[in-house]
C-alpha cells in the first residue's frame, strides 16, 4: 500500500467530561466566529436519539459508520445498491465456497497503518462470533487472506455475502484499537473522520482525519450529542442548537413547518412498526385470533393521527420501498371490528363479564409490550389497546426497556410486542429474514411458529436463486406471512429530520448506514 504519514491516534475518552457541550461560542447556537474562509469557527453539531453505550461495533449499533468514521468492507449508495467500500471489487468461486474481496489500496487507518487482510479478518470474525449480529448468520468457515486480499470460506454457498459485508457490526478497526483481551477499547477507523473524544452515553466528537484517501470533508469538526427526548430534541432545532436533528416526532415535525431556517428531510425507510406474537399461546396460536387481531386495527386512523401521514397505514409486511418483497398483487390488510368478532366467536370465543371474551372459562387477557425509545410506540400501544378492547380482548400495556422484548421472548412470558423492525438491516432483506423468521424463532422477529414451505423458499434465496425461481420464493414468502400473521405489520415508517439553514449538501440514507456528513458544506447563511 502507498506509504502515508502518521495520523495522531483517535482518542476515546469514555469518562472525560465534554468540554463543547453547551451552546455558545463552541455550540451551534451561538456567536460563532467565523473562520478566515467564511465557515463558521465551531463544530457542525448533530442530535440524536442514539446512546453511545460503548465502542464495540458487534454491540454499540451503527453509530461510528453514521459518522462515517469506520468502514465496512462493502457499502451502499442512496438506493440500497452495494458499492464499493473498503473493498474495491468482490467475486465468488466457481462453486460459491470461496469469496475474494480486493481492499482499495491506499486505504489508511487513521493511526497511519494501512488497513489489509488481517485487519478485516478479525473485524468479520468477531462479528461472526457474536450471537445476534447478521453477520453471525452467514455460514462463513474462514477469514482469511494476505495484503489487498480478503478470502472468505463458506461452509455452504450464500449468495448474500457481500450484502452481509456491509452490515455495520463489521467496521474495520486499526489493531491499535483492540485491548490485550481482544476488546475494543477505542475507534481508530479508516474513514473521513477520526475520533477525538466520547463521552458515554452522551456525546462524540470527531474531526477530519488526515488519512482519508478522498475528497477532504468540507465541514470538518462534528459533534453528536444523544438527546433521548424528542421533543427535547425539536428544541435544539428551534433554537438554533442543533444543525442537524435527526428522528423528528411527527407533532413535532408538523410544528416546525413553518419555523424559519429550518430544512424538512423526510425519506421511507425499509422498517416496519409489527405485532410480534407468541404463537405457543393458547389463543394468539390461532390463526384465526391472529387475523382478528389484525382485522381489529384501524391502521389508517392510527397512522393518520400518531403518525400524521395516513400513508404509512401498513397493508403488508413489506413496505413500497422493499420493491423486490413488496408485492402489490398481495389482498391488503384491512379494517373491520365485525369481521374480527366473527372470526372470534366462530373460534370459541365468547362475551364474559365486562365485555372481555372467555373460552373454557380463560379470559382473553394478554400483555403488551413495548418502550419509549421511539416516541410513536406508546401512543400505538395506546390506540392498540383500545382497538383490541372493542372486540374483546383485554391488553395491559407495559411501557419499559427495549431489552425487556428479547429478555421476555427467552423466557418464554411474552404474549404481544410492539415495535419496529428495520427489515434491511443489511442492504438484502433476506439476511434479517433467515433470523427473523428462522423455525426457532427470534428476539425480534416470530416466536414459536414455523412453516415449512416458508423456510424452504427461503433458504431457495439464500442458495443465490435469480429470476422467477427467485421471484417465486419471495411470493411464497409474502403470501405466507399475509396468511397466517406471525407479526402483524401496523405501520410503516418514514424517517424525518430537521436541518439549519446553516448547511447544504445532506440527503437521508433510508438504509441508516451513514449520516453523510462529508458531503455537507456550510451555507453562505453560516458565514453570515
Amino acid at each position: 500500500m502507498r506509504a502515508r504519514p502518521a495520523a495522531l491516534a483517535a482518542t476515546t475518552a469514555l469518562l472525560v467530561p465534554l468540554s463543547a457541550c453547551a451552546s455558545g461560542a463552541d455550540g451551534a447556537g451561538g456567536d460563532a466566529v467565523a473562520s478566515p474562509g467564511g465557515a463558521p469557527d465551531r463544530p457542525l453539531v448533530v442530535a440524536g436519539s442514539y446512546e453511545v453505550h460503548n465502542v464495540d461495533p458487534t454491540t454499540a449499533g451503527g453509530l461510528f459508520t453514521r459518522l462515517e468514521v469506520a468502514e465496512t468492507l462493502v457499502a451502499t449508495d442512496l438506493d440500497g445498491t452495494l458499492v464499493p467500500g473498503l473493498a474495491t471489487s468482490w467475486e465468488a468461486s466457481e462453486d460459491q465456497l470461496t469469496w475474494t474481496f480486493s481492499l482499495r489500496e491506499t486505504a489508511t487507518f487513521h493511526d497511519g497503518t494501512d488497513v489489509d487482510a488481517d485487519a478485516v479478518a478479525t473485524a468479520l470474525t468477531r462479528a461472526h462470533s457474536t450471537e445476534g449480529t447478521p453477520i453471525a448468520t452467514a455460514p462463513i468457515a474462514d477469514v482469511g487472506g494476505e495484503g489487498d486480499t480478503v478470502t472468505v470460506t463458506l461452509t455452504e454457498p450464500f449468495a448474500s455475502l457481500p450484502a452481509v459485508a456491509a452490515d455495520t457490526t463489521g467496521q474495520v478497526l486499526a489493531p491499535a484499537s483492540y485491548g490485550a483481551d481482544g476488546s475494543v477499547t477505542q475507534v481508530i477507523g479508516s474513514g473521513p473522520y477520526e475520533v477525538v473524544e466520547v463521552v458515554a452515553p452522551s456525546s462524540v466528537v470527531v474531526t477530519a482525519a488526515d488519512t482519508w484517501d478522498g475528497d477532504a470533508p468540507a465541514i470538518t469538526d462534528v459533534r453528536y450529542q444523544s438527546v433521548g427526548r424528542s421533543e427535547a430534541r425539536a428544541l435544539m432545532a428551534t433554537s438554533g442548537d442543533a444543525d442537524l436533528v435527526l428522528g423528528m416526532d411527527p407533532t413535532a415535525l408538523a410544528g416546525m413547518a413553518t419555523a424559519d431556517g429550518l430544512t424538512t428531510l423526510s425519506v421511507t425507510l425499509p422498517r416496519t412498526v409489527l405485532l410480534k406474537l407468541d404463537g405457543a399461546d393458547p389463543a394468539l396460536g390461532d390463526p384465526a385470533v391472529r387475523t382478528a387481531i389484525s382485522l381489529a386495527l384501524d391502521r389508517e386512523g392510527m397512522a393518520t393521527a400518531i403518525l400524521k401521514d395516513p400513508e404509512l397505514a401498513a397493508t403488508q409486511l413489506f413496505a413500497p420501498s422493499l420493491t423486490e418483497w413488496h408485492d402489490e398483487d398481495l389482498e391488503p390488510l384491512t379494517y373491520d371490528q365485525d369481521e374480527a368478532r366473527s372470526l372470534l366467536a366462530a373460534a370459541g370465543w365468547t362475551p364474559g363479564s365486562g365485555g372481555t371474551l372467555e373460552k373454557d372459562g380463560q379470559r382473553l387477557t394478554v400483555t403488551l409490550r413495548t418502550f419509549p425509545d421511539r416516541a410513536e410506540l406508546p401512543p400505538l400501544a395506546t390506540a392498540i389497546q383500545a382497538a383490541l378492547a372493542a372486540v374483546g380482548i383485554e391488553v395491559e400495556v407495559l411501557v419499559g426497556n427495549s431489552s425487556e422484548i428479547p429478555a421476555a421472548h427467552a423466557a418464554g412470558t411474552l404474549d404481544l410486542a410492539l415495535y419496529s423492525r428495520n427489515v434491511a438491516l443489511v442492504p438484502d432483506p433476506l439476511v434479517t429474514l433467515l433470523t427473523d423468521l428462522a423455525p426457532e424463532g427470534a428476539d425480534w422477529g416470530v416466536m414459536n411458529w414455523q412453516d415449512a414451505g416458508l423456510t424452504a423458499a427461503l433458504g431457495t434465496l439464500a442458495d443465490g436463486a435469480t429470476g422467477d425461481e427467485a421471484a417465486a420464493a419471495r411470493a411464497e414468502v409474502t403470501s405466507t406471512l399475509q396468511e397466517q400473521l406471525p407479526l402483524i405489520p401496523v405501520a410503516w415508517y418514514r424517517q424525518s429530520a430537521v436541518v439549519s439553514d446553516a448547511v447544504d449538501g445532506l440527503e437521508l440514507d433510508p438504509l441508516e448506514r451513514s449520516w453523510r456528513l462529508s458531503a455537507a458544506t456550510w451555507s453562505a447563511a453560516a458565514a453570515g
